[in-house]
C-alpha cells in the first residue's frame, strides 16, 4: 500500500500521544458521597480506558484517509481511444427534416460511443471548428441544435467537403499528435462538392490516408444518388459512402460504422487506485463502539 499525501502520516503523532495519555492515567473517580473504600475492578478499568481511546483511534483512521491511501490494482477493462471528428454540413439545402435527421443521429451515435473521443466541425463554403476533440460527448449532444442551417451567415451556404476534409485532419493531426488511436472524420451531408471532381478526390484521399484518417460519408438527400467522388474518397482510406434517408436507415449507417471501427480494448496494467473503504469500515466500527460506551459504560453511575 501507498498514500498518495504520506505527509499527512505525520499527524498520527497527535492521537499516538494522546492515546498514551490516556492509557497510563490512573483508573477510577472519586464520589463526593462515598469515602469508604471499594475494592479495585481491573477489567472495568481497563475496559473504560480504552473506551476513553476510541475517539482518538477514530481521529487516527481519519488522518489515514486524508493522507490517500492506494494499492496496485488492475482496472477491468482500459478503452482504446478512438478519434473521431464528425464534420456536419449546414449549408442552406440542409435545412429542415434533413438537418433534424443527421441531428438526431449523431445524438444516438455519441451515445454509443462513450468512451471515444469526439469533436464537431460545421461546415459550408466555410468551416467552423465548434468543439475540438473531448470525451465529454454530452457537449456534442448540445451543440447541433446551435448551428440549424436556416441561422447561417451567407458564406456557409454552399458546399465544400474537401476543404472541410482538410480543416478537420489538420485539427486532428494537432490534437492527437501524441496520443495513439483510431483517426475517423464522418462527413454528414446533403449534395455535390464544389472542391471535388477532376481528381482533387485523389488528392484529398492521400493525404487523409497518410495521416491514418479514415473517413465515412452519409449522405442525407433522398433525392441523389452519392456524389462519385465521396464514394472514392472514403474507399480510398478505408472508409464507406451511405445513405441515408429516414432515422432508422440513419442509425443503421451509424452501427455499420460502428462495426468496422468498433470499440477496442487493450490488456490493463496494473495501477495505484485509492483504497479507503478498508479504513472505512473500520472508521464506522469504532464510532459504533464508541456510541456503545457512551451509552452503557462510563464512569458515573447516574
Amino acid at each position: 500500500m501507498s498514500f498518495l499525501h504520506p505527509w499527512v502520516l505525520l499527524l498520527l503523532v497527535v492521537p499516538i500521544t494522546l492515546g498514551w495519555a490516556v492509557l497510563l492515567r490512573p483508573a477510577g473517580v472519586t464520589l463526593p458521597i462515598d469515602h469508604a473504600s471499594h475494592r479495585r475492578r481491573r477489567v472495568l478499568g481497563s475496559l473504560l480506558g480504552v473506551f476513553d481511546a476510541l475517539p482518538l483511534l477514530i481521529l487516527a483512521v481519519v488522518i489515514i484517509i486524508l493522507a490517500g491511501p492506494q494499492r496496485p490494482q488492475t482496472p477491468r477493462e482500459a478503452r482504446e481511444l478512438t478519434n473521431i471528428q464528425i464534420c456536419l454540413d449546414v449549408s442552406g439545402s440542409m435545412a429542415g427534416p434533413r438537418y433534424e435527421l443527421a441531428t438526431e443521429a449523431i445524438s444516438s451515435f455519441t451515445r454509443q460511443r462513450e468512451g471515444d473521443a469526439m469533436g464537431l466541425t460545421f461546415f459550408g463554403t466555410g468551416q467552423i471548428r465548434w468543439i475540438p476533440l473531448t470525451r465529454d460527448l454530452q457537449a456534442i449532444r448540445n451543440a447541433t441544435p446551435f448551428a440549424d442551417p436556416m441561422r447561417q451567415p451567407r458564406h456557409m451556404m454552399g458546399t465544400m467537403i474537401g476543404a472541410a476534409l482538410d480543416f478537420c485532419r489538420q485539427n486532428i493531426e494537432a490534437e492527437t499528435s501524441d496520443e495513439p488511436g483510431d483517426r475517423v472524420i464522418i462527413v454528414v451531408s446533403d449534395g455535390q462538392s464544389f472542391d471535388l471532381g477532376d481528381g482533387q478526390e485523389f488528392e484529398v484521399a492521400e493525404r487523409l490516408r497518410a495521416s491514418g484518417i479514415t473517413v465515412f460519408h452519409i449522405h442525407v438527400a433522398e433525392d441523389e444518388d452519392i456524389p462519385p467522388e465521396m464514394v472514392e474518397l472514403a474507399r480510398l482510406t478505408g472508409g464507406d459512402a451511405m445513405v441515408a434517408t429516414d432515422p432508422e436507415a440513419m442509425r443503421q449507417v451509424f452501427r455499420h460504422i460502428d462495426r468496422m471501427k468498433p470499440a477496442r480494448f487493450k490488456v490493463p496494467s496494473a495501477v495505484p487506485m485509492d483504497d479507503f473503504f478498508p479504513f472505512a469500515i473500520a472508521g464506522l466500527v469504532l464510532a459504533g463502539l464508541h456510541l456503545v460506551g457512551l451509552l452503557g459504560v462510563r464512569y458515573t453511575p447516574w
